[in-house]
């Protein structure tokens, strides 16, 4: 049975940093792409960075609302998918989702088949 659990969400102040994390078991993490996705209250869920096992064009991408601010990394030897989050600001407050599907990592919730079940950011202003 796949698991993804998140950790590491919390509180902080505008332009503060904040990493979260993603261990995640039952599947093979070498063929795993994997990605963050948040939803904010009132609003959809929404596609925030992937990293695919194979890829054409590079690994890692993100979405234009964090590019250069939001980093996205993985360790194999500890089966965790990381976000690391700077110069935050308010509209960066949602739960944020890990998800995992084979090889490609894209920017579509419906095409991952697994997902964790969240963990709250909040940045006050």
């Amino acid at each position: 049975q796949v698991q993804l659990v998140e950790s590491g969400g919390g509180l902080v102040q505008t332009g503060e940093s904040l990493t979260i994390s993603c261990a995640i078991s039952g599947r093979t993490f070498t063929r795993s792409a994997m990605a963050w996705f948040r939803q904010a209250p009132g609003k959809e869920r929404e596609f925030v960075a992937g990293y695919s096992v194979i890829s054409v064009s590079g690994l890692t991408f993100y979405a234009d609302s964090v590019k250069g601010r939001f980093t996205i990394a993985r360790d194999a030897a500890k089966n965790t998918l990381y976000l690391q989050m700077n110069t935050l600001k308010p509209e960066d407050t949602a739960i944020y989702y890990c998800a995992t599907r084979n090889w490609v990592a894209t920017e579509r919730a419906e095409d991952y088949n697994d997902w964790g079940q969240g963990t709250q950011v909040t940045v006050s202003s």
